[in-house]
């Protein structure tokens, strides 16, 4: 049983595109819930939102001190300990409490984070909706004390804040994004890539640390089929089988979501550009290891657009090639994406891992690399970030999160190969 929180499913199917698990996503509209938690007792409603202006030095320590505490490293085998569900009601509680005790620490480091920047970019609107959307998860998960998760009513109910913080968090990534390009006079590019890399590895692991029980869950309760929100609408769910252990794909075959997110791209390629590149797939197409869809689904996307796009603009006929080989010592996999594109040029290749704004240009017409872009972006999760220099950095981020790794050769006049290794894990 997989959970899926269908996004924009309409913008691709209005196309005649087929949705992949990116487009699928869809999620309850947040709630607003009272708050009863130390520091925060005097909470006010959704529409009148701790923000900046009402920041004080008794929530300045309360949060302070959950961000000193440790932060443990989130694994694949973290998340697979519990077993294949349907899991027994105590293990669901066992995950509920673990979630509820460790999702404060990392929301308030990122609360904190964004605290320590220069005033002048933490107050503008953009990154200052952030900000307040973590100051809202927070309250809202400090709001059920974890002693009270002791039945499956209130792991329910817990739930079901999970599921609308992780609505609340669903564009942080594009709303930063504008928000840093706002405000690019205020801060170097060195500085701006730290902060981001930090802050956008560390919303991987919150993130799944909630989709993860959300999906255990589901797949482990009397009506598996729908889930609601704290506003009753329901979270819609595709079956995808025994394979699954939450949102772990425990027999992931590469091969599939290649020709998958190849097929997408190449649609849309073939509407902007009227062409679309070959793409073949050797090596050991019929490997599987256990891994998160979601995750590999968005670094094949961005790798393949990058890809097709050179092909394309090289005018190039010879097929973009995918080898897939199994690593003989773990349960990971080796991939190579092979294009005759042209390459990289050697001043470009130096800033290819920095979150770079220098591609986005306010008034500058746009041209069909753009439209591409915009609309394998908005397809794909709801929020262009096209032009922004995220893809290859978010995609590495995502790559390494579980000590994999991505790299990039590029032979400038000729192509490009891109390398990416992920580690999987042993699942009994």
């Amino acid at each position: 049983m997989r959970i899926v929180y269908c996004r924009h499913l309409a913008t691709a199917t209005s196309r005649g595109l087929r949705p992949t698990i990116l487009q699928q996503r869809r999620i309850t509209t947040l709630t607003p819930r009272t708050t009863e938690a130390v520091g925060f007792e005097n909470a006010t409603p959704k529409n009148d939102e701790l923000s900046l202006e009402d920041w004080s030095q008794e929530h300045e320590d309360e949060i302070s001190k959950l961000a000193s505490k440790p932060l443990k490293d989130l694994n694949l085998t973290d998340l697979i300990r519990f077993g294949r569900p349907p899991l027994s009601p105590q293990s669901l509680l066992t995950s509920a409490r673990s979630t509820r005790e460790n999702l404060p620490v990392r929301l308030s480091r990122r609360i904190v984070a964004l605290r320590n920047l220069p005033f002048i970019i933490v107050s503008n609107p953009h990154v200052s909706q952030i900000f307040n959307n973590y100051l809202h998860s927070l309250r809202s998960i400090l709001s059920f004390p974890s002693s009270s998760l002791t039945n499956p009513l209130e792991e329910l109910k817990f739930t079901e804040i999970l599921t609308d913080i992780v609505k609340t968090h669903s564009n942080t990534i594009p709303t930063l994004a504008r928000g840093f390009i706002e405000c690019r006079r205020y801060a170097t590019p060195a500085e701006v890539t730290s902060f981001l890399d930090q802050h956008l590895r560390e919303r991987i692991g919150t993130r799944l640390m909630a989709e993860q029980h959300i999906a255990l869950h589901i797949s482990s309760t009397a009506n598996p089929e729908e889930i609601k929100g704290a506003d009753g609408a329901t979270v819609e769910l595709v079956q995808d089988g025994s394979t699954y252990i939450g949102t772990i794909d425990t027999a992931l075959q590469p091969a599939r979501l290649i020709n998958s997110c190849a097929s997408f791209v190449g649609e849309i390629c073939e509407i902007r550009y009227g062409v679309r590149p070959q793409l073949v797939i050797d090596g050991d197409p019929d490997v599987r290891f256990p891994y998160l869809p979601v995750h590999l689904e968005y670094i094949l996307t961005e790798l393949l657009k990058n890809a097709f796009r050179a092909s394309v603009e090289a005018e190039q006929t010879e097929p973009i090639r995918v080898t897939i080989a199994k690593d003989p010592y773990t349960a990971g996999i080796s991939m190579r994406i092979r294009d005759r594109g042209g390459g990289i040029s050697p001043e470009d290749m130096p800033n290819i891992w920095s979150y770079s704004f220098t591609t986005f240009r306010e008034g500058e017409e746009e041209d069909a690399l753009g439209r591409f872009n915009n609309s394998v972006a908005s397809a794909g999760d709801g929020s262009s970030i096209a032009g922004l220099g995220y893809g290859l950095p978010l995609s590495r981020a995502y790559a390494e999160y579980f000590g994999g790794s991505l790299s990039v050769q590029s032979a400038f006049g000729w192509g490009t190969d891109v390398y990416l290794k992920l580690k999987g894990v042993e699942v009994d």
